[in-house]
């Protein structure tokens, strides 16, 4: 049976844990089987990629990897948390 989640594809949520902690982005993919989400500009990888039609020489694509469930938030919860106890948080930049 497929996990339920405290985060959907297309919320704003922030990392808590791990090199990228503090950054905010949307969710582009939740993927439920390995418990992780893919958040937009966060954890970028370098992707080689073979010689195609699109890439002739072939290429290095940066995209994002995944993060698991865990250590994101979403940022409304973030936030309140934060009010809460009194300290100050940077607006979502959009």
């Amino acid at each position: 049976m497929a996990m339920k989640f405290h985060v959907k594809k297309g919320e704003e949520v922030v990392v808590l844990a791990g090199k990228e902690k503090g950054k905010r982005g949307k969710i582009i993919a939740v993927l439920p089987k390995k418990q992780r989400v893919i958040v937009e500009g966060v954890q970028m990888i370098k992707r080689h990629t073979r010689k195609s039609q699109q890439h002739p020489q072939g290429a290095i694509v940066e995209r994002e990897g995944t993060i698991h469930v865990s250590n994101v938030m979403t940022a409304a919860d973030f936030d309140a948390r934060a009010q809460k106890r009194g300290v100050e948080t940077a607006p979502a930049a959009s």
